[in-house]
């Protein structure tokens, strides 16, 4: 297959487009530079051959609301994974423009784009969070279950909304909503590496709100699962079938790296640091992989400490 993906320098954009590659698909990725064709012909003083070699790259402006759409004929798929970092920065009103405009703009955008084509990709497939669902407290939740009302669900909830014109022009749509990814490389899993090997981990708060987490493997493979059944469409939870607290993630934590764990973050003290991020960092979410499940997909690594020790290999 041919498959556009944007956010391809993320974690998971990276990992999903090594991955396709070994198996001998084409990326073509999404940048908001000029793309490497155009800009080895610029260098040397000549235009494109009619008939080229199509493109590895495609131009592309999410808060303009651009897409150089003519690059993306010939895909089967397009994989949209680009949008500013959640926990990056403190949400201030500047910072929670920026994530919207950032995921809201550039869904929009790329959907346009496809459904403008004569000849569209069969499938577009958007990450989007279980941010959707808001703090479920202890309360297993799977893709039936109405959104929350915070800001990132609501931002969640815009954000699949933003894809209605793919939906319209008969484009397979996919809503992929990830959980935490356990990586060593980033995403949101990564520093507690960094601090636990530091020997300076230990629960946030109370440690008893669930966190729904994701090996990193697991998440490409779930991606690649949806990317190759035709049949499948609308959200689906990516998250592992073993939702865990925060207490005893971050004891598989203590037991796989062999540190202590008795360094405990104060609920309070999370808050002053991360300001408006804290209440997802403290709040609990129980999200289960229902329609995953149901699809025939197997986790490769379904507990919490088979995702920690997945991440170290």
């Amino acid at each position: 297959m041919r498959i556009a993906v944007s956010g391809s320098t993320g974690l998971i954009g990276t990992a999903l487009s090594r991955s396709l590659r070994a198996d001998g698909h084409d990326i073509v990725r999404l940048v908001r530079r000029a793309p490497q064709e155009a800009r080895r012909y610029e260098s040397a003083g000549r235009a494109p051959a009619a008939g080229g070699r199509p493109p590895s790259e495609v131009r592309w402006d999410p808060k303009g609301q651009y897409v150089d759409a003519a690059g993306l004929v010939g895909c089967d798929a397009v994989v949209h994974l680009a949008g500013a970092g959640i926990g990056d920065r403190r949400w201030t009103p500047a910072y929670k423009k920026e994530l919207r405009d950032s995921r809201v703009l550039g869904t929009a955008a790329i959907a346009d784009a496809l459904a403008s084509l004569d000849e569209p990709p069969r499938t577009l497939i958007v990450g989007t969070a279980v941010g959707y669902y808001g703090d479920t407290g202890s309360r297993p939740v799977d893709e039936s279950a109405p959104p929350g009302d915070d800001f990132l669900a609501n931002l969640c909830q815009e954000w699949e909304e933003a894809a209605v014109s793919a939906e319209e022009a008969g484009i397979r749509t996919v809503f992929a909503r990830s959980g935490l990814v356990v990586a060593r490389e980033g995403g949101a899993w990564g520093p507690l590496f960094r601090i636990f090997k530091a020997g300076a981990g230990g629960r946030l708060g109370s440690g008893n709100q669930y966190w729904s987490h994701i090996a990193l493997h697991d998440h490409i493979a779930a991606l690649r699962h949806l990317l190759e059944r035709d049949d499948l469409s609308g959200p689906f939870n990516l998250t592992a079938p073993e939702p865990v607290t925060n207490k005893e993630a971050t004891a598989a934590m203590g037991r796989v790296l062999h540190r202590p764990t008795i360094f405990p973050v104060p609920a309070p003290v999370l808050r002053a640091a991360l300001g408006e991020f804290s209440k997802d960092v403290l709040g609990s979410q129980r999200v289960i992989p229902r329609r995953l499940l149901e699809s025939g997909f197997t986790f490769a690594f379904p507990g919490i400490e088979d995702a920690v020790r997945a991440a170290l290999r």
